[in-house]
């Protein structure tokens, strides 16, 4: 006795068939499911494929050239570039090791790796994903001491550089769950079928938890630790930051003349824009992914809706949250002026000539400036909404604040 039911779902086809064996007098129903191998028609794959490779492509060579530029650059090598450098490298590993994986898992309706991939895809995707997160919280972190208290001790390149192995270890420490409990799995009674009617086995890559209570709780944890916590805290650190900038701008113009008073509020605006459109991406970005996780884990949603959400939302929802790994080098080059240059420097000279263009001495900006209003003008140094005299030179560059001392003019935002 063979039955064959077909059912509308929204990849090509699943067909349920069902077999009915006799053996020794016993009458056995044998299930079977055949499902297109493709989950999505070709002018649609051809979208997600496109999509993809734009972020891609974004993501590989932004992030190699903010490497490149701090790397090669002594005065890029402060302390909030090297959480910047950190960032670059983990949003390269997330374009390297989850794009593509993703992508290919969306494509195909089953697992197309093996399970080697399957648990180090997902600690190495996640551990990216973690340590991308965490480094965005250190560098709100270390903008708001510099910014709010000028006068603490600011951490050295030996302390950001713990700093970084912390936040490595504790991304690992996070994920190693995850990975333990990923396996690929194959289902007898599930094939996918071809355009050209050929057969392949389901495998499946999936957390294979003890109890499914468990892998809820492990949810939640996730998404307090990798995106509630930092999210309030970068938004907490920001506004901070964004209440003490605009606080000075008056007992700025009425100190200096009109003009330089205006350029002050402007970088100072500039400032406060740039850190905004950071914490707004990170949040929007990722937002809908973890919706869509736990909707998934508390929803108890029919299967045709998981089908829907794992044929299309899962997809865009993916690339959303990847979109931000290509999109920060795109935000440092045009808020920050030393990545611009070095941005500039590389397209127009070749990757092997990326060089800062140097900075001006003390010296020189005073010969202009003597120039310019024929007498000199001692520097002054912008420290918590006054002017107060400050040195006029630093490592041989001329500084606008205490914060200078890690390479970051005042009115830049902090390196980034």
């Amino acid at each position: 006795i063979q039955e064959f039911t077909t059912q509308p779902t929204y990849m090509d086809f699943t067909i349920l068939y069902t077999e009915c064996i006799t053996i020794n007098d016993t009458d056995i129903l044998l299930n079977y499911t055949f499902s297109s191998y493709y989950q999505h028609s070709p002018p649609v794959a051809t979208v997600f494929i496109l999509a993809y490779i734009l972020i891609f492509f974004l993501c590989m060579v932004g992030n190699l050239l903010v490497c490149l530029i701090v790397l090669k650059n002594k005065q890029m090598r402060t302390v909030t570039n090297i959480f910047i450098l950190n960032l670059a490298i983990s949003d390269l590993l997330v374009g390297i090791f989850c794009l593509p994986i993703t992508l290919a898992d969306n494509l195909v309706t089953g697992w197309p790796f093996d399970e080697v991939t399957c648990k180090m895809s997902g600690l190495i995707q996640g551990a990216s994903v973690s340590a991308s997160v965490f480094t965005l919280v250190a560098i709100a972190v270390e903008r708001f001491r510099c910014i709010v208290y000028p006068f603490q001790q600011k951490l050295t390149l030996r302390q950001a550089i713990i700093t970084i192995a912390f936040i490595w270890a504790l991304a690992i420490i996070i994920m190693c769950p995850s990975a333990v409990t990923l396996t690929v799995s194959h289902d007898a009674f599930h094939f996918m079928v071809d355009r050209d009617n050929a057969t392949y086995p389901l495998y499946t890559c999936w957390e294979a938890w003890p109890d499914q209570s468990m892998r809820k709780i492990y949810t939640m944890v996730l998404f307090s630790h990798i995106y509630l916590a930092p999210v309030t805290l970068i938004v907490i650190m920001y506004t901070r930051i964004a209440l003490k900038l605009f606080k000075s701008p008056a007992s700025i113009r009425d100190a200096q003349a009109e003009d330089e008073g205006r350029r002050v509020y402007r970088r100072k605006i500039r400032v406060v824009n740039m850190l905004l459109i950071v914490a707004l991406l990170f949040t929007v970005s990722w937002l809908p992914l973890w919706i869509i996780i736990l909707l998934t884990d508390y929803g108890n949603m029919s299967s045709s809706q998981l089908n829907v959400i794992a044929v299309y939302i899962f997809p865009f929802a993916h690339w959303l949250a990847f979109f931000n790994s290509s999109i920060n080098p795109i935000v440092y080059g045009y808020f920050n002026e030393n990545f611009r240059r070095g941005f500039q420097a590389a397209f127009k000279f070749g990757l092997c000539l990326v060089e800062m263009p140097p900075q001006p001495t003390v010296a020189m900006a005073a010969g202009e400036t003597y120039r310019r209003k024929g007498t000199w003008k001692r520097n002054r140094v912008f420290v918590d909404g006054r002017l107060e005299n400050g040195s006029t030179q630093l490592n041989g560059r001329r500084e606008f604040s205490r914060r200078s001392q890690h390479g970051v003019p005042a009115g830049s935002p902090a390196g980034k």
